[in-house]
């Protein structure tokens, strides 16, 4: 059987990692900025996340969410405290994708309306009424094209207003920064003009934190910067550091009843360790903290490089656009200088290490940039 060829795949083979390094199957060691697309919190093979998760199933990997679980409320217990969202809600499945999906059905449960709005280059996932939230016709299959998303530009208010005037609209869902759009940071001020419009209007506010959130930004979610509360907050990436897991933080204003949703995997016991171990890394090891401190000495260090036409970013989650294509770039970075990185369209190159990247790293990292960048023709 082949596989489905659906991936442009680099010609690397990572094996194993620690921390913010992986080795290839030749014993090559890269720098890993990149996280495996923000999944990689607490670094690749933390000891005591290894051990949690060891433990976990050599006593039980899964159970179904017929019978009690006490290590769910757990997590509930510990991500409250973390991210200062005590007073709501907790539901668990399994990718960012599902996450989308199951707040946006839940606002629509909730308002008993069926549009959705959603901003310019906005990536929500790939399933059903998540990839119509997506911002990129490519992917969006006509089964997937119901006609219930309408997309405004990000940052124009008088545009949300005008889509909300017409009492239809379930939800606003929005990035808490722009991960696949470029890095892009809604401001503090849109944000809490977004919040005022849709209480104005009876509109469920979606924060997309599947990238932004869980610490990267430097706060525990990046809506966080503008101070305003969603009513559902979407979770995934970074909250198990590679294990399958999502969520939502749901606001007290919504009432569950048995059936209104529901996983078969979600939550399971095995997730539910991992998640936990994490939490309790981020708290130990001041990881929230470290992304702020070492993100700000990157983003100023970045920005005294000559060549990069803008420097985006909060926290460990930044973006490079240069004036030029960056896939040579990219392929210099990884196979000279042995650094993973992401990238964002043609021209953005896009930066999510692990958490406990350090300064030395992230000096290091410039210096390997500095020499790849010099070899451009």
């Amino acid at each position: 059987m082949k596989l489905f060829d659906v991936y442009p795949l680099f010609d690397v083979e990572i094996v194993r990692g620690k921390g913010c390094t992986v080795f290839d199957a030749n014993g090559t060691e890269y720098l890993d900025l990149y996280g495996g697309h923000a999944v990689i919190s607490v670094g690749h093979c933390h000891p005591h996340y290894v051990e949690a998760v060891t433990k976990q199933v050599a006593a039980l990997g899964f159970y179904s969410n017929s019978v009690h679980n006490s290590l769910q409320q757990r997590l509930a217990d510990l991500l409250g405290c973390a991210s200062g969202y005590d007073d709501y809600q907790l539901f668990l499945i399994n990718s960012g994708a599902e996450a989308n999906e199951n707040a946006l059905k839940l606002a629509s449960f909730h308002t008993g309306r069926r549009r959705v709005i959603a901003f310019s280059k906005a990536f929500h996932g790939r399933t059903s009424l998540a990839v119509e939230a997506t911002d990129n016709r490519k992917i969006v299959a006509p089964v997937n094209d119901n006609h219930v998303v309408t997309f405004v530009p990000l940052g124009d208010i008088e545009a949300v207003r005008r889509e909300l005037a017409g009492g239809d609209v379930a939800a606003v869902i929005i990035e808490g920064i722009q991960g696949v759009g470029g890095v892009q940071i809604p401001s503090a001020n849109f944000l809490q003009q977004l919040r005022t419009a849709c209480d104005e209007h009876g509109t469920v506010l979606v924060l997309d934190e599947i990238q932004s959130g869980y610490g990267r930004s430097g706060r525990f979610f990046a809506h966080q910067h503008s101070g305003i509360r969603p009513d559902i907050i979407t979770i995934a990436k970074g909250i198990a550091n590679g294990f399958p897991m999502g969520g939502l933080l749901i606001s007290p204003m919504f009432k569950p009843s048995y059936g209104m949703l529901g996983t078969t995997f979600g939550g399971n016991h095995l997730a539910c360790a991992a998640a936990i171990a994490v939490l309790e890394i981020f708290e130990k090891e001041n990881l929230v903290e470290n992304a702020a401190e070492v993100g700000n000495f990157l983003l100023s260090e970045l920005r005294k490089l000559p060549g990069i036409k803008e420097v985006r970013g909060c926290g460990l989650m930044i973006g490079l656009e240069f004036e030029q294509p960056i896939k040579v770039l990219r392929l210099r970075l990884l196979h000279e200088q042995h650094v993973f990185t992401g990238a964002s369209g043609t021209n953005v190159l896009r930066l999510l290490p692990p958490l406990v990247l350090t300064k030395e790293q992230a000096q290091d990292f410039i210096t390997r940039l500095k020499l790849a960048v010099s070899c451009e023709p």
